[in-house]
């Protein structure tokens, strides 16, 4: 049973603001024409009527809207739940974990590239630390970076993020000068690596401790190519298996996933002369030898586009190949795949090029399928980066060089070829078959110099380059019937079937050059071919072709193959 019933009204000043209570009263009416009025005075945003009706049982008023007019509210910000409650890190440990030392290469990116140093070599060198610390506003500068996202996201105040992360910075330098004042990591100009490894081993810090070590040893180093090699160096004085060994290289497969992975020394380890794509193809190299080896073993003209790797790059290689640093070979993998899906171009200035590269790249890292990355995440690099191949503008570099139209269906066949990707080859195939389709590609075809059988040997050649492209069985029919189209005209402008039919020449020797035309090897498929067909029908029944054919028997089993290609024999 219902109890009393009163109206109650609601407004909210701003469209962001939360609802207030303005009045309640017992009239339905005088409710809400006090909420239309604050409406239309505008001296609320949005108003809202709701009537109460009070439960005797349980005392509890039970709520129904009756009225909401006025600006959208406003989704308010996520709360953070009770186990999520708290900043991300909280001691000076978090900040070594993965995800935390790429958070720091992100906010301090231009200050680490100014020292020349990356944010594992900052979390273990005391000298880098307090010059990062006498800086001042660029930690202040990187700690709100830090906090503001995070305010956004988990709903906590930024001002009290900044204060966490502040007290939290300072106790990770602390820890780090105080380390180095100790003596906690050794001098490997003094010592062997494996003799720190050993013993460091089985202690509570020996992770903070080498990494520091192997730090300390790159500290007077400058240049990418020369850090790598003094990593190469350290590496090869690590202790040759158990835990000693993962101890000493884990440090340095750390340092090398985070300076491999800028652009800068990247280009200065395998030349600063490789564009995006030869750049691209060395990175596999260095990543994949062994399977680059073999690709080029098998396709020697691969290595004109596969740049060689030498120096640091090779030494580096080669570990690789053995099995060491498999996260770091994950990650260049992995980089070549983002490169590959963004829109950067691989070689701006040469179209044609970059196709070339691109089948380069695609052969190699094919071959590392399995061990490296999947083949789906190979193909669906290539879906991604065949997008870009079919767009208006890398299609009008590509066929920039050419004088022909011919020319242009040529090279727009292998851009068929090429593309991956079912969407993608469909939009290859539009742009073919509007150049075949063009008055100018039947205009020039018809007029261009040359004998007719030398242009209907051409259509032929660009006839079987569409059927080997790999298109849809729609789109390949459609571009060989306009290409046949084409060649018909070029056949019945010379009546060369008629001609050759009537020449005066062994019969064999007639029937053997109208089969190649009706089979589509030295003219298109289409009317060409097929007044061919007719004419070498009216060949075969003649009584001379039978008598001559029945004399050599040879001649009759040569021909066997074009008959049946032509559709003359089962």
């Amino acid at each position: 049973m219902a109890g009393p019933v009163h109206y109650e009204v609601y407004i909210r000043k701003t469209a962001p603001a939360p609802w207030s209570l303005l009045m309640a009263t017992e009239d339905r009416k005088a409710a809400v024409e006090t909420a239309e009025e604050l409406l239309k005075d505008d001296r609320a945003a949005a108003v809202r009527v709701t009537k109460e009706t009070l439960d005797p049982d349980t005392m509890a008023f039970a709520s129904t809207t009756v009225l909401t007019k006025g600006a959208p509210e406003v989704k308010r910000k996520r709360l953070v739940s009770e186990e999520d409650a708290g900043p991300s890190c909280n001691n000076p440990q978090d900040l070594y974990a993965p995800h935390a030392r790429e958070l720091i290469g992100r906010v301090l990116e231009d200050w680490l590239s100014r020292n020349g140093a990356t944010a594992f070599e900052l979390l273990h060198r005391p000298d880098l630390v307090e010059k990062l610390e006498a800086s001042g506003v660029e930690l202040q500068h990187a700690i709100q970076k830090v906090a503001v996202p995070e305010s956004q996201a988990t709903g906590q105040t930024v001002h009290d993020l900044v204060r966490h992360y502040q007290r939290l910075a300072e106790k990770a330098i602390e820890r780090l000068v105080l380390a180095g004042r100790k003596g906690l990591f050794a001098d490997l100009s003094q010592r062997s690596v494996a003799d720190v490894a050993h013993k460091l081993a089985g202690q509570a810090d020996r992770a903070f401790a080498m990494g520091g070590a192997v730090c300390a040893a790159m500290a007077d180093v400058r240049g990418a190519r020369q850090r790598l090699d003094r990593l190469m160096d350290i590496a090869d004085g690590a202790p040759m298996d158990g835990p000693p060994r993962a101890l000493a290289l884990v440090p340095v497969e750390q340092l090398l996933c985070e300076m491999l992975s800028q652009r800068t020394s990247l280009a200065e380890i395998l030349g600063p002369a490789l564009d995006q794509g030869a750049s691209l193809a060395a990175v596999v190299r260095m990543a994949a030898p062994a399977e680059v080896g073999i690709v080029i073993r098998a396709d020697p003209k691969l290595a004109l586009m596969i740049p060689p790797v030498d120096g640091p790059a090779q030494r580096l290689g080669a570990r690789l190949a053995a099995g060491d640093f498999p996260l770091l070979a994950s990650s260049l993998a992995r980089m070549v795949l983002r490169e590959l899906m963004s829109p950067r171009r691989l070689r701006p200035s040469d179209a044609p090029g970059e196709i070339d590269i691109l089948r380069a790249l695609a052969t190699t890292l094919t071959a590392t399928a399995g061990r490296l990355l999947t083949l789906e995440e190979v193909q669906n690099a290539f879906v991604e980066r065949s997008k870009i191949l079919i767009t208006a503008d890398f299609v009008a570099a590509y066929v920039k060089a050419c004088d022909t139209v011919l020319c242009e269906a040529e090279m727009l066949t292998r851009l068929c070829e090429n593309v991956t990707g079912a969407a993608n080859k469909r939009s290859a195939a539009r742009w073919l078959q509007a150049c075949v389709g063009s008055l100018r590609f039947e205009t020039e075809m018809r007029q261009a110099g040359g004998t007719a059988a030398q242009k209907l040997g051409v259509l032929a050649e660009l006839q079987r380059a569409v059927r080997t492209a790999n298109l849809s069985e729609h789109d390949e029919q459609a571009i060989c019937a306009v290409i046949g189209a084409v060649g018909g005209m070029v056949e019945a402008e010379s009546r060369l079937t008629t001609q050759l039919a009537r020449a005066p020449a062994p019969v064999v020797q007639k029937l053997a050059v109208l089969l190649r035309i009706a089979a589509g090897e030295t003219a298109p498929t289409g009317p060409a071919a097929d007044r061919a067909r007719v004419e070498a029908i009216k060949l075969l029944r003649l009584p001379e072709s039978r008598a001559a054919l029945g004399a050599e028997p040879q001649v009759l089993t040569a021909l066997r193959p074009l008959m049946k290609s032509a559709g003359l024999a089962a």
